[in-house]
């Protein structure tokens, strides 16, 4: 995030760190992704760690409110030790736990910290082309015995109660800021797409086949980082058992074909194209909850908006099953 959180300081974030034992000489802020925020603290002794600050009120995904968002995300970031320190997953990135054995950290009523290893190297950005395919390890990761504290994932959108909500109350102002007024206008004009798409991930939904993997769910370019010649995958924040087509809805035919020959499982479409509807409509719910919040004009939210209208767009082009 370009933009710095509402609430919290560097003297809170100094305080929690000591959790880790880490006494901060140097703390720098890192505008890099999109959600989180983020900050490089150097120790007295020169040693580096990448820290995470997450808005529990909007980790959705992780629980419907800041406190079951706490304890979704302190299992996310266990399961990610886990996958490394325990199952000897090498690729993961995962957060380091401090001496009482945890790996996630309350800062405040509203955010929570986690701490990891910096790490150098050079990572993407989501849409842009991979340097490279990582579905080798998605098919290491969904052979693995899921850990003890993974999340068990409901495929259906952690949001759509927001989602629905919002398409109901369209004849009324919305008064949360600046994009708030045209995120209404934009989805009043796409209203009947919109809870077509809805009622067709339903269907998806209910098609999707019981068996259950290690997912990380967010394996694109972005949580990517290249470290000399090895692959690591970031932001294990998305973790949790799901169907495999859930890592692999944006793979291309020869990623699918390799996945295949990899696992003995061939990936299918129907769980594909459900996955894909799922990613768009869960990026509506997230930018409409963030426009009807209060807030400012920002970068951040500029580029929420252009993304918001993009997708908006597409998913009422295409309404077929």
């Amino acid at each position: 995030m370009k933009d710095l959180p509402d609430g919290v300081g560097e003297r809170d974030l100094r305080a929690v760190l000591r959790d880790w034992d880490i006494e901060v000489a140097a703390l720098d802020y890192a505008a890099v992704g999109f959600g989180d925020y983020h900050w490089i603290a150097t120790g007295a002794a020169g040693r580096r760690w990448f820290v995470t600050l997450a808005d529990l009120a909007h980790k959705v995904h992780c629980g419907p409110d800041a406190t079951a968002a706490r304890d979704g995300l302190g299992q996310a970031m266990d399961t990610a030790w886990s996958l490394r320190e325990e199952r000897g997953l090498a690729f993961v990135v995962a957060p380091a736990r401090t001496p009482g054995g945890e790996t996630l950290r309350p800062a405040g009523e509203r955010y929570a910290v986690s701490v990891f290893p910096f790490l150098d190297g050079v990572s993407g950005e989501f849409g842009e082309e991979a340097r490279g395919s990582v579905v080798d390890l998605l098919a290491e990761l969904h052979g693995v015995e899921p850990p003890s504290r993974v999340p068990v994932l409901d495929p259906d959108l952690a949001s759509r109660a927001r989602l629905e909500a919002s398409l109901g109350e369209l004849d009324r102002a919305w008064t949360g800021g600046p994009y708030a007024e045209p995120a209404r206008a934009l989805l009043a004009g796409h209203a009947p797409g919109l809870r077509g798409r809805l009622a067709e991930l339903d269907h998806r939904i209910a098609r999707l086949s019981p068996d259950r993997v290690v997912t990380h769910g967010e394996p694109h370019p972005g949580n990517v980082l290249w470290s000399g010649e090895s692959r690591l995958l970031l932001d294990w924040d998305t973790v949790g058992l799901a169907v495999p087509e859930r890592d692999l809805a944006f793979a291309t035919e020869a990623e699918l074909e390799r996945y295949a020959g990899l696992t003995g499982h061939r990936p299918d479409p129907d769980a594909l194209a459900c996955y894909r509807l799922r990613w768009d409509l869960d990026e509506v719910a997230t930018y409409v909850t963030w426009f009807r919040a209060p807030h400012s004009r920002s970068e951040d939210k500029e580029l929420a908006w252009t993304e918001l209208a993009e997708i908006v767009a597409r998913l009422d082009q295409v309404r077929s099953m």
